[in-house]
């Protein structure tokens, strides 16, 4: 993802910085998406995810499909919902 463009996104519901999300929680978030326990909002996530932003604080994470973020509140999910997510 584009340097300048990460730098001026942020969260539509709290308004926080957006970061991409490190390897390690990647991995853990591509985990939940296997086992089938993963949705972004009603859609349930079947394929594992290459990029993914996280809010400042770790709690609020979007999907990032093809390159686009996908800002949506209703497609985005709380961190304390995955299991074995460290935020």
């Amino acid at each position: 993802m584009d340097k300048k463009l990460l730098d001026i996104l942020a969260c539509p519901i709290s308004r926080q910085p957006l970061a991409l999300l490190d390897g390690t929680r990647l991995a853990t978030l591509n985990a939940a998406i296997a086992t089938g326990a993963l949705a972004f909002g009603e859609h349930t996530q079947t394929t594992p995810l290459q990029q993914a932003l996280i809010t400042q604080d770790g709690k609020r994470l979007y999907r990032v499909d093809e390159g686009i973020p996908v800002l949506l509140p209703e497609e985005s999910v709380e961190t304390r919902t995955i299991a074995g997510f460290d935020a």
